[in-house]
């Protein structure tokens, strides 16, 4: 699994941050159904935070569908459900084919090092999606 990575000094908070980055993952087919994350402790030991900001983390992307967790098992990511479409955490259900067919990860990742070229930076990124994902005042 690729390291995830949180900011201590960050005002969002460190479980919004796992969560966030695990979904990330799944949308751009980085983790796919069936990929274990790591136990909670093991977790918490390499990021230096505490067992329940990532038990917090796992409990949010369970709710919303992302990951399953079973005792034995561990939490793992879960299956698409069948005709999943819309906004919010149903894209990166969406999103998940790692052929990605209609090409919308290659052109994220395009978007990201245009910006990064121009010398944004990601937190100036984000904005841009946000804006964009705003209706359009009339």
């Amino acid at each position: 699994m690729t390291a995830l990575q949180v900011d201590l000094a960050s005002p969002v908070p460190v479980y919004e941050q796992i969560r966030s980055q695990v979904s990330a993952l799944v949308a751009v087919g980085g983790l796919r159904p069936g990929d274990r994350l790591p136990a909670s402790r093991d977790l918490a030991r390499d990021l230096g935070i505490a067992v329940g900001t990532v038990q917090r983390a796992y409990r949010e992307l369970e709710a919303s569908g992302v990951v399953t967790s079973r005792r034995r098992v561990g939490t793992v990511i879960a299956e698409p459900p069948a005709g999943a479409a819309g906004t919010g955490e149903a894209l990166a259900d969406a999103a998940r084919p790692a052929s990605d067919p209609s090409g919308l990860v290659g052109e994220a990742r395009a978007l990201v090092a245009r910006a990064r070229a121009q010398g944004l930076s990601d937190e100036a990124v984000l904005a841009l999606v946000r804006g964009a994902l705003l209706p359009e005042s009339r």
